[in-house]
């Protein structure tokens, strides 16, 4: 039993509009639609069935009527008096004619209460041969009724046999059902809006990029609630970055003029001690303490703007030609991309320039297409091992085994692209290249 419907569940979800504003049209639209069917139901089959049944019966009683007094009153031989009454009493238009054959029976309608109706009635009451012409849109019902050697031919308004207003109430139901759908539709786009407006300064905030200078909160309670704890929360991260920005910043200060003393120290010194190995210490803790700053910092007070793949690559492959080192590269789509261009410079060129120190050849693919960048760098170095990919981006974490024991990397470089790319609302994985190196995939919104 759960089978089947979890099947149609998930056929619905497949289905259904993923839109918050088409959601609610159809939360709206739904019940609406179902109400005016079961109403129109109910009328066509009650009110207007029965109200036709009523008609009909009393036209062909009044038919039966005149019959029955044609048979039990012949001496009138033209009928006159008949005529007339029929007429002014019955609201019947009736003639006499020769005892010819019946026409033909005509097509049947495709949808006509009254024929069927009608019809009934004339086998239920008079139980004589007939014939009715109901087709069409004129306001006259025809009906002839086979007597012994004469036809009785009836002229009957359709008012009469039929309940002609059907039509206006249709046209009214459907009609306020089409105002009343208008007014819900402009009242959901004013509150749904706000929710879109809401939707997409965190989008923004979440890629990096800075919130709509106009979005402030709108709409009912709830939404202005959530807006303004968005704001309240963004104004805390970005104080929360500024302050250690800030602090980072002081402590690197008061380090590098401690550093500046060493180095002052050392000079001084001259070759009276081996001095080369503690100036290689404190170089290194002179980078380390940059590499940490950067790490702290990402960029992150820097304003989104326009970067171009193909002057960025052209540099990386001036780099490349100075390392003697192999690079090329391949863009799909737009060139020119929106980001910020000092962390996304620096995150690409924190990967290809561990490309650059391990490996001799690089290829580097841009794909710009549908909102997204995806980055494909290849190279054909020693890689990294599969259980080690999600640790080298720790801060300060070294493949020691496998690496140079002389570079200068700090550790950080990959811990500071993975940052900046998490803060434009993307990712970096690592996988191994068809080149036998190391593939990294940069993907963010662009």
């Amino acid at each position: 039993m759960l089978g089947p419907w979890r099947k149609f569940t998930r056929w619905l979800a497949h289905w259904m509009p993923k839109r918050l504003y088409a959601r609610s049209l159809i939360i709206i639209i739904a019940p609406m639609v179902l109400l005016q069917s079961v109403i129109a139901f109910v009328f066509m089959e009650r009110h207007w069935q029965t109200v036709t049944q009523r008609l009909s019966t009393a036209v062909v009683r009044d038919i039966a009527g005149i019959i029955d007094l044609m048979d039990t009153y012949p001496q009138d031989p033209g009928y006159e008096n008949l005529i007339r009454i029929a007429r002014e009493r019955l609201a019947l238009n009736i003639s006499i004619l020769p005892g010819d054959p019946l026409p033909a029976p005509g097509p049947k309608p495709f949808f006509s209460i009254l024929d069927g109706i009608l019809s009934e009635e004339i086998t239920r009451q008079i139980n004589r041969p007939f014939w009715i012409d109901t087709i069409g849109d004129s306001d006259l019902v025809e009906i002839r009724i086979q007597l012994d050697n004469k036809v009785l031919r009836v002229f009957a308004r359709r008012s009469q046999a039929y309940a002609s207003n059907t039509l206006i109430f249709l046209v009214w139901m459907a009609g306020s059902a089409l105002v009343l759908l208008a007014i819900a539709i402009l009242f959901l786009r004013n509150q749904i809006k706000p929710i879109q407006q809401l939707a997409s300064a965190a989008d923004s905030f979440g890629k990096g990029r800075s919130p709509p200078p106009d979005f402030k909160p709108r709409g009912a309670e709830e939404v202005r609630r959530a807006g303004a704890a968005f704001i309240v929360m963004r104004e805390r991260i970005e104080r929360q970055i500024e302050q250690r920005t800030t602090m980072l910043s002081g402590v690197s200060h008061d380090l590098r003029t401690i550093l500046t003393r060493f180095k002052l120290q050392l000079a001084l010194v001259g070759n009276r001690v081996d001095t080369e190995a503690m100036e290689q210490d404190i170089d290194d803790m002179q980078s380390m303490l940059e590499g940490y700053l950067a790490f702290a910092r990402s960029e992150a007070e820097e304003e989104t703007g326009a970067f171009s793949l193909e002057r960025f690559f052209a540099k990386l492959k001036e780099e490349g030609t100075l390392l003697e080192r192999g690079f090329s590269s391949n863009i799909k789509g737009e060139p020119v991309i929106q980001v910020r261009p000092n962390a996304f410079s620096r995150l690409i060129s924190n990967l290809v320039s561990n490309s650059f120190r391990y490996a001799r050849n690089v290829l580097v693919l841009a794909d710009h297409r549908e909102g997204w960048l995806t980055i494909t760098i290849d190279d054909d170095g020693p890689g990294i091992p599969k259980e080690m990919r999600d640790e080298v981006f720790k801060p300060f974490f070294r493949l020691d085994e496998a690496r140079n024991q002389d570079s200068s990397g700090t550790g950080l470089g990959l811990a500071i692209a993975l940052d900046i790319a998490r803060s434009h609302g993307g990712d970096i994985t690592l996988d191994e290249s068809p080149a036998g190196g190391l593939r990294a995939v940069v993907r963010i919104p662009a």
